[in-house]
């Protein structure tokens, strides 16, 4: 009965550690796999994408939220109400381009690079690619074709992780052939 109480905790951050630590499994095989981090990464992004598909939907049932008017108003969304819901973090927003269809999230504590040290040799690995493809799957669903990248990431040195979204076209409402 001890045990159980000293166990006893918030379940979301024991949820948390779960998914890094399966996670951190995940991308492990990947690399045994594949042996090639560029094979890797596109992996960990298709992976993300198919999970971004089908997460939009929880994630609109959600948190009630209505359609974006412009790119600003989406990356407010993804930013307070996205990463907070799914990840327990609020990345800050940054980096807008003049033309405002291009910003950064900059994520200060990555969740998903939590006990993880990249291993020797694999300096073109992006560890959380999966969130690349998430943010694409998901935005193509309501509408928007983006490209998501990273640009820095701490388990490569760098003082921050930023993931850069740019807006390349709104998708037309598309009903499926045989649907009308």
């Amino acid at each position: 009965m001890s045990r159980q109480t000293a166990r006893a905790g918030d379940p979301r951050k024991v949820n948390g550690e779960l998914f890094t630590l399966t996670y951190g499994a995940l991308v492990a095989q990947l690399l045994r796999d594949y042996e090639d981090d560029e094979e890797v990464n596109k992996q960990l992004e298709k992976m993300g994408y198919n999970i971004g598909v089908r997460l939009i939907e929880d994630f609109l049932a959600r948190s009630n939220t209505s359609r974006c008017n412009d790119f600003r108003e989406t990356s407010d969304i993804i930013s307070r109400l996205g990463f907070k819901m799914y990840l327990g973090i609020t990345p800050v927003i940054s980096n807008w381009s003049p033309a405002g269809d291009e910003f950064s999230l900059l994520i200060e504590n990555n969740p998903l690079s939590d006990f993880v040290e990249l291993p020797e040799g694999h300096t073109a690995l992006n560890y959380s690619n999966i969130l690349c493809g998430v943010l694409k799957g998901a935005l193509e669903m309501v509408q928007m074709d983006v490209d998501v990248w990273f640009v820095q990431d701490q388990l490569k040195g760098d003082n921050i992780t930023e993931i850069r979204l740019k807006f390349i076209k709104r998708l037309d409402d598309a009903v499926p052939a045989g649907e009308d």
